[in-house]
């Protein structure tokens, strides 16, 4: 009798030990969440990235903390999470020159397909080509015209090296045989601010122009989406003044490579739950941005897929960092 009730005691002692370590474990999160954003504060991404966190940390249960490390085109973001731990309180928001900017590198920094865990995909941008209301450009045709007599004469200012933004006009410089200078900057603030101080001659870039635009500071001479933009329907696309290009640079949020599956899941059910969240689709409406929402394995084969397809653009236009 005093056998079995010991054996007993010791059993219900190892299935409590073995227990233990699961019951102590807390459900992610349990304090707040890092989000890096490659883009300065004020801009369309900042703005955009804030209502999102914010209504993903009422879902989450926990605050996500912007940290905005502006400049080389966006890749700082990602740059820190190749040493951050892949433990869900490390995340950033990922442009498409993530994916570029190593493919156009002598030396890559990271490998964009295999050194991040990708979590959820979210929208697009709204582009446009912008100059001065005082410019003598009514129209993108006249630009191109214009630049196409003048070799060298036209600036033109971007978010950075490797953007959608840059790619883009560099390929609408190709397929016209024009020669204009690209004047890399930190994010949307310092590139409105040398097209309005008369540093720069023409500004492309996401819809954080809209306002200035709309207050007659600025003329909008062309959108890169597949039809006009809502709030500026008189501006044509790309394609509609000749040129075949549609451009809308969707990105999404990522984090350390190696995380756990459940916290990826988390985090994805979050935000894309607060995607449709009536403060944060108040901004796409005001940028004019479209919601692209993908799951996790969506998400991670559009990224191989985006490689690939970058890979081949960067090796036709011949463009290199280093």
């Amino acid at each position: 009798m005093t056998h079995s009730i010991g054996r007993r005691a010791a059993l219900a002692l190892g299935a409590a030990t073995l227990a233990a370590p699961a019951l102590a474990q807390p459900a992610f999160p349990t304090r707040p969440i890092r989000m890096y954003v490659p883009w300065g504060a004020g801009g369309t991404t900042d703005v955009e990235m804030r209502a999102l966190c914010d209504a993903a940390a009422r879902r989450i249960g926990q605050p996500i903390v912007i940290d905005n490390k502006s400049g080389a085109g966006g890749i700082l973001g990602a740059q820190a999470m190749l040493t951050d731990k892949p433990d869900g309180y490390t995340l950033g928001q990922m442009p498409v020159s993530v994916f570029r900017t190593p493919l156009m590198s002598s030396r890559p920094m990271y490998d964009p397909v295999n050194d991040f865990t990708y979590i959820v995909h979210l929208c697009g941008y709204l582009f446009g080509v912008v100059v001065r209301a005082d410019a003598p450009w009514k129209t993108f045709p006249e630009l191109l015209d214009d630049a196409k007599r003048n070799p060298g004469k036209i600036n033109y200012g971007t978010p950075g090296i490797g953007t959608s933004l840059h790619l883009t006009m560099e390929r609408i410089a190709a397929e016209r045989g024009l020669d204009w200078t690209h004047v890399p900057f930190r994010g949307f603030a310092e590139n409105m601010n040398a097209l309005l101080g008369g540093t720069t001659d023409v500004l492309a870039d996401s819809s954080g122009w809209s306002q200035l635009v709309e207050d007659g500071k600025c003329r909008l001479l062309v959108t890169w989406g597949e039809q006009r933009a809502k709030r500026f329907p008189a501006a044509p696309t790309l394609r509609e003044v000749g040129i075949d290009i549609v451009s809308a640079s969707p990105y999404g949020i990522g984090g350390p490579k190696g995380m756990d599956a459940g916290v990826v899941r988390v985090i994805h059910d979050a935000f894309k739950e607060a995607l449709d969240d009536p403060a944060h689709l108040a901004v796409l409406d005001r940028f004019d941005m479209p919601l692209m929402y993908k799951n996790t394995a969506d998400y991670r084969a559009f990224v191989r897929q985006q490689v690939e397809e970058d890979r081949a653009m960067i090796q036709r236009l011949g463009l290199k960092l280093n």
